[in-house]
């Protein structure tokens, strides 16, 4: 059977593979001319990369880690000592750390916490632990139900000081989904916080070895070209065709360069489009569905990633670090971090600006200008006096609308991968499963997909094998 796969994304990528494993015949289609979706890269006329965004692999994304060893690329993730580094703004130019010793969850957890006192205090250290316990004894079912309220409400209810938030939650909320504490759904940070504490590595960061593009994506690729299935960039999908029942009869291409459009026809048909374009492709006759309808209640949020080159080393870190500024959420020294973008003489600084809404209709310019302000406070030895380094060049990358905006309440609208209608299915990281919008929830998305296809077509289908799906 013929399934076409609308978006060359991760989750469009991982169904395409995962149906390949049950004996289908995957034909990807996206519209742009680079593979990835949120997670794709360009290189620059000097042969430099530059992303979509930071992209960070955490030891608590068992489906991803379990692709890369079905693909045998596990060798070109970068694991970084187990810790988490922080920022110190009433120190410029500091950083606090959270180090994990070598013993099991939740313990090397509780150690890592207990040991930071540039922070916390004891008394707030106390009082958040305290907060955590029903998170950490309900698990899953308690962190769903606190959807309801944001963190900042969470924090409330839990009698947790105001100053954990400031400390660290800020940075963590703006780094989970590029908006405040204020605005989050506890449901996000809850569901981190309890495989870092649950899982001994769950916590533990690596980094790809060079580009999303052409260290995973093309691997996912050539699995699947070389069982038969199809990828083809350039191949936007205009519209989804109907038959009189309702059922999806084709996909219309446009057509490129002065060509006639095209009617693509497959035996099963799935969007891996993100939520916003989704919306806008539904046909009239669907809109009128609770099942679509619920769509309405997600929208991406808006995200700036921006890759700055300078004359010199501003840090020997290898490692993500936690602006903590109110500009920058997240950032990384490239050229230590990561194999293909190594130098040993200047630095690639990464950084993601979060939130974004009030930044992403202005210049590159002004958006750049209002970073390097902020650089002066990381790394005041080198952005004061006469001897000042000196930014070589940059790119700005804007996402107007990313990852669906996790504000409280969003779980009841994200929906199954099943649709009411029977040869169409979603996949993508918006959809219904536990790892919300990360790049374990786009795998995780699109073997689940995979595996609702599989179970129901199997009497129609031979040669199938299960696809199995971590915890």
């Amino acid at each position: 059977m013929r399934v076409a796969i609308a978006g060359a994304g991760l989750a469009g990528l991982a169904c395409a593979k995962y149906l390949t494993d049950a004996g289908y015949t995957p034909i990807v289609l996206e519209r742009r001319d680079v593979l990835g979706g949120k997670v794709a890269a360009w290189q620059d006329e000097d042969g430099d990369w530059y992303e979509t965004g930071l992209h960070i692999f955490f030891g608590a994304y068992p489906n991803i880690l379990q692709l890369f060893k079905e693909l045998d690329i596990e060798d070109r993730l970068q694991w970084k000592e187990h810790t988490m580094i922080f920022n110190q703004p009433e120190v410029p130019g500091t950083y606090s750390r959270f180090d994990f010793p070598d013993i099991p969850a939740p313990w090397n957890g509780i150690v890592a916490i207990l040991r930071n006192n540039d922070m916390l205090t004891w008394p707030e250290k106390i009082k958040f632990g305290l907060g955590l316990i029903p998170a950490m004894i309900q698990g899953q079912n308690y962190v769903e139900q606190m959807d309801r309220y944001s963190f900042s409400e969470w924090l409330k209810l839990q009698n947790v000081p105001p100053r954990v938030e400031k400390e660290v939650f800020i940075a963590m909320s703006k780094a989970l989904n590029f908006i405040d504490p204020d605005e989050i759904s506890s449901t996000v940070i809850l569901t981190a916080l309890n495989r870092f504490l649950q899982e001994k590595n769950g916590s533990k960061m690596a980094f790809l070895d060079g580009s999303p593009t052409e260290r995973l994506c093309q691997p996912i690729v050539d699995y699947i070209t070389e069982r038969g299935g199809e990828v083809r960039l350039n191949a936007p999908v205009k519209e989804f065709l109907l038959d009189e029942d309702g059922k999806v009869r084709g996909f219309l291409m446009r057509g490129l360069d002065g060509q006639p459009d095209e009617v693509l026809t497959a035996d099963l048909y799935v969007s891996a489009m993100p939520v916003d374009p989704l919306k806008v492709m539904l046909p009239e006759p669907w809109r009128q569905l609770d099942y679509f309808k619920q769509l309405d209640g997600l929208e991406g949020v808006p995200v700036i990633n921006l890759h700055l080159w300078f004359d010199r080393k501003l840090t020997d870190i290898d490692h993500l670090l936690f602006s903590r500024s109110p500009l920058l959420s997240v950032y990384a020294d490239m050229s230590n971090t990561c194999k293909a973008y190594a130098n040993p003489d200047r630095s690639m600084l990464e950084l993601v600006l979060a939130p974004a809404k009030d930044w992403i209709s202005k210049s590159d310019s002004e958006i750049v200008e209002a970073t390097l302000a902020e650089l002066e406070q990381l790394f005041p030895q080198h952005f004061s006096g006469d001897d000042r380094a000196k930014l070589l060049k940059y790119h700005v990358v804007k996402t107007p609308r990313s990852v669906y905006k996790a504000t409280p309440g969003r779980q009841q609208h994200r929906p199954s991968q099943t649709t009411p209608i029977t040869n169409f299915f979603l996949t993508g990281d918006y959809t219904m499963q536990r790892y919300l919008a990360s790049m374990e929830g786009a795998v995780l998305s699109g073997k689940l997909t995979a595996q609702a296809i599989a179970n129901s077509n199997r009497p129609s289908v031979t040669n199938t094998q299960p696809i199995g799906v971590g915890s």
